[in-house]
């Protein structure tokens, strides 16, 4: 799966609230969360493009990916909060199973899928997190820890953070740093695989067709390790009784190996090398091996009445890459009843491309770095999204200890210029367990 796609998916983050009461002259403190609560999240990705980075930025995006998570909160005592996350995501890739695009009868060809081991995996995650309220309930730190899996791809997460909530709680200040160290199991194209140090002869010479000389540019990588640093903070403030503002500032920075080792370049100072109907690497994407990322964003809501809500959103982006983007964000939360609400939203992004960016065969040999992802290149995308929410604060819906507190259902359709076409929906139900 690709980083953006898990990018997109996602990690759910909770919100927590809490008050003080007195009485009889003795202060007493209620519970930051009064009972456990169980949340079950699943959602169903489906895309396609032709820009497929895997084949050289030609052929078939197509992908589906169907996901399961359960989210476990537990009240330790009045103050903390332990909470559980584990998922489990399944996808099948038909730009990935072109890693190895002779494993099947067919002839190989970048828009066709093949049927070899590497165009399905399961991608597995798990994130326990830990979040203390000091007495006054004014301030709130926590820390986490996370692992996940997958076929070519290991992740270990920590991080923790602390907010302060000030005058009367209008103002929120709000710091955290998170540390990924991953590892790679690299995984070259297969007809690279020879060139690696052990390989074995050259790559099926008998069928090559166009230049039979073929004799890729290509060496092995001597890093398989990727550690990313991340800095956040944000400022809340409750500006009248309709609006509340936030600002925010993200600082990420990388290192080690930040190119997928599987992706194909290919040269235009190069002649064409093919088997059957697939054109033979000229190389893998190289990329640099450090990256600094930083983002400035600003929220807006706006409580126009009781029924209906604007919360709208902005993000300015820019990496020593040469990437540069803008991202519009709307949501308009109309309550219907006290139980039902619906949200229409509509999100807008522009990007320019890296500076490592060419498209298909317009890269030469000479270069030091090189890719043909259009993740890093120019482009504009449309997301139009539509959810409905029910929520019962009393929870009177039960079966037998376990009431029904919410449900959050949600269907986004994404256009990309390149072109890119997917769709998502998703699914929230929560649960509250005396």
């Amino acid at each position: 799966m690709t980083n953006s796609i898990k990018q997109f998916i996602g990690i759910l983050l909770l919100g927590l609230s809490t008050s003080l009461f007195s009485q009889d002259d003795q202060d007493y403190k209620r519970r930051v969360l009064e009972s456990s609560e169980i949340e079950f999240l699943t959602s169903y990705y489906t895309q396609d493009g032709d820009n497929a980075a895997v084949t050289g930025g030609v052929g078939t995006e197509e992908l589906t990916d169907a996901t399961g998570t359960v989210v476990l909160s537990i009240p330790l005592n009045d103050d903390d909060i332990l909470t559980v996350d584990a998922g489990i995501s399944a996808y099948t890739s038909a730009s990935s199973s072109n890693v190895n695009p002779f494993d099947s009868n067919g002839a190989g060809n970048p828009y066709n899928a093949t049927t070899g081991a590497s165009g399905s995996d399961t991608w597995v995650n798990f994130t326990g997190s830990y979040t203390h309220n000091s007495d006054d309930r004014n301030s709130i730190w926590s820390g986490k820890l996370s692992v996940s899996s997958e076929y070519d791809y290991f992740s270990l997460g920590f991080g923790g953070g602390f907010t302060r909530l000030m005058n009367e709680k209008n103002t929120e200040i709000g710091v955290n740093a998170n540390i990924y160290l991953d590892k790679w199991n690299v995984i070259y194209p297969i007809e690279l695989r020879p060139f690696t140090i052990g390989g074995v002869g050259e790559f099926r010479p008998s069928e090559i067709t166009g230049n039979p000389d073929y004799n890729p540019n290509f060496t092995e990588l001597n890093k398989s390790n990727r550690n990313s640093y991340s800095l956040g903070l944000t400022f809340s403030q409750i500006l009248t009784q309709n609006l509340q503002g936030l600002l925010s500032c993200d600082i990420v920075s990388q290192s080690g190996l930040l190119s997928t080792p599987f992706q194909r370049v290919y040269f235009s100072d190069v002649q064409d090398s093919f088997i059957e109907n697939f054109q033979l690497a000229d190389d893998i994407e190289r990329l640099p091996d450090n990256r600094l990322k930083l983002a400035f964003g600003g929220r807006l809501n706006w409580f126009i009445s009781s029924y209906l809500t604007l919360r709208s959103y902005y993000r300015y982006y820019l990496d020593d890459w040469g990437i540069n983007s803008h991202t519009l964000n709307a949501e308009l939360p109309i309550k219907l009843s006290d139980k039902f609400t619906v949200y229409p939203s509509y999100r807008y992004y522009t990007q320019n491309e890296a500076d490592y960016f060419a498209p298909y065969e317009s890269h030469i040999s000479t270069s030091v770095f090189y890719t043909s992802d259009y993740d890093l290149s120019t482009y504009d995308a449309h997301q139009y999204g539509f959810g409905v929410s029910y929520t019962d604060i009393f929870t009177k819906f039960r079966i037998s200890k376990i009431g029904l507190k919410s449900i959050d259902l949600k269907v986004y359709k994404y256009d990309r210029s390149t072109p890119l076409k997917s769709v998502i929906a998703t699914g929230g139900f929560n649960f509250v367990v005396d």
